[in-house]
This record gives C-alpha cells, structure tokens and sequence, in this order.
C-alpha cells in the first residue's frame, strides 16, 4: 500500500531544534500539573476525533489489520492521555522521608521530582504508535521537552503523533519529531547533550547506544525485546490458555516484545492442548486487510523480520519439529511480507526457534513434567521481558510468578499489561534497563533530588552535636 513522503529533517535544522527544546522546557516545567494536563486533554480530544484515521495510517504502515491497531493502539493512547493527566502530580508531588533516629529529630527530608529536561525518544515499528505516545505523554506531564524519533518503517505514524501535539497548542520546540536513520539522529541526541534516551528496540542497537552514552553518562531506558514463555499447568483451563496462547502468539503477526514465543505444557494435558490450539490456528486467516474484517493477522512489517521468521522455523524444521498447523491466506498474499500462523511441536532448547527472539506469528510448544522443570526451561534465556502463567490455583500461579525471571508475569492471561498505564513496563537482562508506565515510568522522567532542613530555628542549634 502506497504511503505518505514523509521529508528527513535536515542535520543543520538539530542544533536548532535542541536549544528550542531547552528554552520551551524552561517555561513548560513552571506549569502546574493541572495546567500541563490542559494540553494533554486536547491531544486526547483530537486523537479520539480521529481514531479511524489513525488506525489506518498505523495499519498501512505497520501491516497489521484496522481493528488490531485500533484496539492495541489507539485506545491505549486515549488511557495513557488520561491516567498521566490525573495521576501525575500524586506520584510526583513532594514526597516526604519519616525520620530514621532520635539523633536527627531536628532534621527533616523530603524528595523533589524535578524533570530531567529534554528527553529523547526513539521507538520501534511494531507498535508506532502506542509505544512512543505514551512515553511522549508521560514525559510532558513530567515537565520536560520531546524530541521523538520514531523507526523509518512507520515514519507516518510518527507524522500523525506530530498533529496530535499540535492540537495540543504546546509551547513551541518542546515536542519535535525527527525524521532520519537512527544512527544520525542518536548521534544528534548525544552530540547536543540529551539529557535521557528511551529506547524501544532490538538489543544489538541498545548495547550500541549504551556504548555512545557511556562518554557523557547520558542515563538510557532501554526496552529491548523478549523471548517470553507461557507455562500452562495440569489444572488449568485449556480453553483460556489456547485463546490467550493464539493472542498472544499471533496478535500483530507474531511482532510484539511482550507477546508468548515459548511454550510449556504439562504432560498430562500436553495432547488436548495441541489439539485445540491448532484447531484455533487453523481457523484464523491472514491476507491483505480490505476493511471487512475478512482477515485476522495481516502482514508482518519488513522482509528482514520475514526472514528471521523463516530461518528460525525452517532451522526446527530441519532439526525434528514439526509444523501441526498454519492459518488460511486471504486472497493474493505473495506480495506482501505476509507469513502465515503456525503452530510448532517437537522443540528444544537447541534451536534457534527457542533460544532467539523471533518475532513473528510461530508458537512452538513442549511438554514438561514438573514445575520445576517448567521454571527452568522458562529461565533459560537472555532476555526476561514477560512471562505468564496458567493454572486454577492462585497459589500455584503466585509461586511460579515469583520464580520466573522477567519483569512481567501475568496469571491466567498474556500481552495486555503494556496497555494499562499504572502498571510497570520493563525487563531483566538482556531485555533492558529502567521501566516506563506507571509511577516508576514517571519517575524515570524525572531527576530525585532529597532535600533536607532544619525543623527548629537554626538560632537555638548554634552546633551539631558532633
């Protein structure tokens, strides 16, 4: 589908850019969280007013079907405008420290959240538009200025987020898209002394950007994928962990960081659950999306991601898996980058289905036998971003959640949590640092400075008792 020009922004126009930034910052941390929430109810307003379009340019772009970007992006940007907006100045207020010994009863502490300044913010295709406006959000209501720069694939939808602040009526500079190649414009952010990067992407470039902070301890967040696994116990609800595997699996054509890319099944239950899920899988369509909801997975976004998709499934295949099942194409799918969902059996540890984020619409599943195997095999990996959990027991699903290593564990459901602003977004290892969403994601835009005074007239303590 032919997409909008978008025009690359010239390299003499970032130096300029930056100190706009800077200047409109200054103003903008003045305001009042209530003033601030003003113009993020306008960007709200217009977004809601255009919801249909902004589902389309996101479908267009990234290849995934209307309906999935209107729900996995368009509605999570109007929650995001709205919780930062009421629960931004409770978590950021000052925040008082209970004195820690009689010694000190004279002194008293509190911390002050101050923003950072100017942060920048590079994000990823495979959700352009949820992904950097809800950091976006969080980082105005926090009191600093925005340059986004989102992936070159999706380049129109960052163009879109640039309308949406615009009806914001913001101070001018402090938000500023950026058009160009990611090296060029984090170079940019470093050569004009960023003050934090939020990075959503792929671990080799987050280790890159690591690399080029490290001469000016520039702080990063980095979001940077996973490899996440669903453990479905003996006593859980089959049907419910084969429609939130085929979610989860499939949704977006396989392209989310928090989506299930492992599989663990017990034994006992292992052949039914196969079962039903390839039946399910087999059920879904993939094709071009022609507004009828005649298809429920469209394309993948770039053939280099087909193509890892291809090589992790055709290595299986080669080593003993097997292919049970694959969803129906829609109409001419050769021209596109479409691949169909498929469901993989007869895995292990040794394939690169298994060990290295995918990132498309595979589930390959195994069996285990006990818990503790299901917890081993689930934390063998190098990246923790999400994991979850299936089970009729709260107690089983609490004690599994506690020992998988990841930043996420959901009980009885898998890939929501990135659309509920209050709750923490973030992972171990290699799948990043820092978080984003909720109050910690607040705070991460934002410098801790502790402040502390005395309580009586400094007239009657002339000394220090030491």
């Amino acid at each position: 589908v032919p997409l909008n020009e978008v025009q690359c922004t010239p390299q003499e126009d970032f130096e300029k850019i930056f100190q706009q930034a800077r200047t409109a910052q200054v103003e903008w941390r003045e305001k009042s969280f209530s003033e601030r929430a003003k113009y993020i109810q306008k960007v709200k307003k217009y977004l809601v007013a255009h919801a249909e379009e902004a589902a389309e340019i996101v479908s267009k772009a990234n290849g995934k079907t209307r309906v999935d970007a209107l729900a996995t992006e368009v509605v999570p940007c109007t929650l995001a405008c709205d919780w930062y907006s009421n629960n931004a100045e409770r978590i950021l207020k000052l925040e008082r420290i209970p004195n820690g010994s009689i010694l000190f009863l004279n002194k008293s502490s509190f911390i002050e959240y101050q923003p950072v300044g100017v942060v920048g913010i590079i994000s990823p295709w495979n959700y352009p538009l949820t992904i950097p406006f809800g950091e976006v959000i969080m980082g105005l209501m926090a009191g600093n200025a925005i340059v986004l720069k989102v992936a070159t694939p999706t380049v129109t939808v960052g163009s879109f987020i640039e309308r949406c602040m615009e009806a914001g009526g913001f101070p001018k500079g402090l938000f500023t898209h950026i058009v160009g190649g990611g090296s060029q414009v984090s170079k940019a952010m470093f050569d004009n002394s960023v003050d934090k990067i939020f990075f959503t992407g792929s671990v080799g470039v987050g280790k890159q950007l690591m690399k080029q902070a490290a001469d000016t301890l520039t702080p990063l967040s980095l979001e940077l994928g996973g490899k996440d696994p669903m453990i479905v116990c003996s006593d859980a609800n089959i049907e419910r962990a084969t429609n939130c595997a085929a979610w989860a699996g499939y949704q977006n054509a396989g392209q989310s960081c928090g989506g299930v890319e492992r599989v663990y099944v017990h034994s006992s239950i292992y052949e039914k659950f196969v079962e039903l899920l390839a039946a399910k899988t087999k059920a879904l369509r993939h094709g071009i999306d022609d507004g009828n909801q005649s298809v429920d997975i469209g394309s993948m976004t770039t053939k280099s991601q087909l193509d890892i998709v291809k090589r992790h499934v055709d290595d299986a295949v080669a080593n003993g898996a097997k292919i049970v099942a694959q969803s129906t194409p829609v109409g001419d799918v050769s021209k596109g980058f479409f691949y169909p969902a498929t469901l993989v059996t007869n895995v292990n540890h040794a394939m690169e289905l298994m060990r290295e984020e995918t990132f498309g619409p595979v589930i390959p599943v195994m069996k285990f036998e006990t818990l503790d195997e299901a917890i081993q095999l689930a934390n063998d990996s190098n990246l923790a971003l999400t994991s979850s959990v299936f089970t009729g027991s709260n107690k089983t699903g609490t004690y599994l959640a506690k020992r998988i290593q990841s930043g996420v564990t959901t009980i009885n459901d898998h890939l929501y949590t990135h659309g509920l602003s209050e709750t923490p977004w973030g992972g171990w290892k290699e799948s990043g640092l820092g978080r984003t969403h909720s109050a910690l994601g607040l705070r991460e835009m934002c410098n801790a400075k502790t402040i502390n005074y005395e309580r009586l007239p400094v007239s009657l303590i002339p000394r220090n008792i030491w």
